[in-house]
C-alpha cells in the first residue's frame, strides 16, 4: 500500500480537492466521480459526500493508496515578529 502525507493549510480540505492535491486524480471533478463511485473511505468508513471536510488526523483510503492528513505547521508567535 502506498502511503501519502498531506499537510493542511487551514482547518480542513474538501475530500474531492484532497484527492486532486495529492495527485490521485487530475481534477476536483474527477475526485467527485471517485467519491461518488464509493471507492473512497475516511477513517475506515465509506464516504459518499464529495465535499466532506477532511481534518487533521483523519486517514483517507482509496484502493492501494492511504493518505494521512496532518495539521498545518504552526509558527511560534515570537518568530512571526522577527
Amino acid at each position: 500500500m502506498q502511503t501519502l502525507e498531506f499537510t493542511l493549510e487551514g482547518e480542513y480540505v474538501e475530500l474531492n480537492q484532497l484527492l486532486k492535491l495529492v495527485g490521485v486524480c487530475a481534477s476536483g471533478g474527477a475526485g467527485k466521480m471517485l467519491v461518488a463511485s464509493g471507492v473512497v473511505s475516511v477513517d475506515g468508513q465509506a464516504e459518499l459526500r464529495k465535499t466532506c471536510k477532511i481534518r487533521a488526523g483523519q486517514v483517507v483510503s482509496l484502493g492501494e493508496v492511504r493518505i494521512n492528513v496532518a495539521a498545518p505547521a504552526t509558527v511560534p508567535p515570537d518568530a512571526a515578529q522577527a
